[in-house]
């Protein structure tokens, strides 16, 4: 029932963020949670596999190499939750070795019911682990799991991969301060960032030579389509990666070709785009280590620790909520 609920909220959501983004003035925009249906979450995964994209892969690596190096830095017992989980896969590392220590209660929060089950599957053979998921927005889950903890137990939050060059820097900040908000003193956030790169290998990395990202993007107006019953053509649209030198981030766009109307009827709307405009889908800021520490200061953190992959420039870094 409790998923039930939260699925709900979140579909709410999306209409609200849908409507609102493509009716604002200058750049119109769509959420990035609008990616992450179950055709999303498949092209998601594709794209971890493709050479050009070494992010995931620099990720398994200090996962692998360092679980139980992280480990070592929590205070037991703890509880798992984590925001965004996917197929769950490199998130096996480090609850191979929590179940070493203890028996573990792992809660993946994601808004795709696909990658939830994708990541059971994927997670269901680990002794000693207990899985319960949340079909909902990230801190709608993590509240959840913080109300039924119980009092002597700690908090391990997730939140791997790149989600959080997703934000602007700024509402990055007011995520992790809203995360912050929902521990406790001595709890811990494990967060992964994508760090700067030469830009030529950033573009091959979002705009892959197969067009497997073009599909993922573009899968974005079909979901409208299924979803809010839209009729965006997507054949008069393409797929765009770029790099704002400013803002230190990849964007992902989506070009209309032409001069046309879309109406998005579960939204109540109309909306006519100019031959060259664009829908903003993502972006994906890249930060540098000394930045991070920074940012874990201002959400209310002290950073314990920082693990590094040379091959993709790639950091997972353990934050303790003060």
């Amino acid at each position: 029932m409790i998923t039930e609920t939260l699925a709900s909220r979140a579909t709410y959501s999306l209409v609200q963020e849908v409507r609102a983004g493509l009716l604002k003035t200058g750049q119109k925009e769509l959420p990035a949670k609008c990616f992450y249906d179950d055709v999303g979450s498949a092209l998601f995964e594709a794209i971890c596999h493709l050479p050009e994209y070494g992010l995931t892969r620099a990720d398994e690596r200090i996962m692998r190499r360092y679980s139980e190096a992280m480990v070592s830095h929590l205070a037991a017992p703890v509880v798992v939750a984590e925001l965004g989980c996917g197929s769950g896969r490199k998130t096996r590392w480090i609850l191979e070795a929590l179940s070493r220590r203890q028996p573990v209660v792992y809660h993946p929060i994601e808004i795709s019911a696909s990658a939830l089950a994708t990541c059971r599957r994927e997670l269901d053979d680990i002794d000693s682990l207990r899985i319960a998921g949340f079909e909902s927005e990230y801190l709608d889950g993590l509240l959840h799991v913080a109300a039924h903890r119980p009092v002597h137990q700690h908090i391990l939050v997730l939140f791997l991969g790149s989600t959080i060059g997703n934000f602007d820097r700024p509402a990055g900040i007011r995520f992790l301060q809203q995360v912050r908000r929902i521990l406790r003193p001595g709890d811990a956030l494990l967060l992964g960032t994508d760090l700067e790169k030469p830009v030529s290998q950033l573009i091959a990395a979002y705009d892959d030579s197969l067009g497997v990202t073009a599909a993922f993007n573009l899968n974005v107006l079909a979901r409208l389509n299924r979803e809010l019953d839209a009729d965006f053509r997507l054949d008069q649209f393409r797929h765009l990666a770029r790099y704002n030198y400013h803002e230190r981030r990849i964007e992902m766009h989506l070009l209309s070709t032409l001069e046309q109307t879309v109406t998005v009827p579960a939204a109540e709307l109309m909306v006519t785009f100019r031959a060259g405009e664009t829908i903003w889908t993502e972006s994906s800021h890249k930060y540098n280590l000394p930045e991070v520490r920074q940012l874990a200061q201002q959400s209310g953190f002290r950073c314990e620790n920082q693990w590094l992959d040379e091959e993709w420039p790639f950091a997972e870094s353990l934050l303790i909520a003060q």
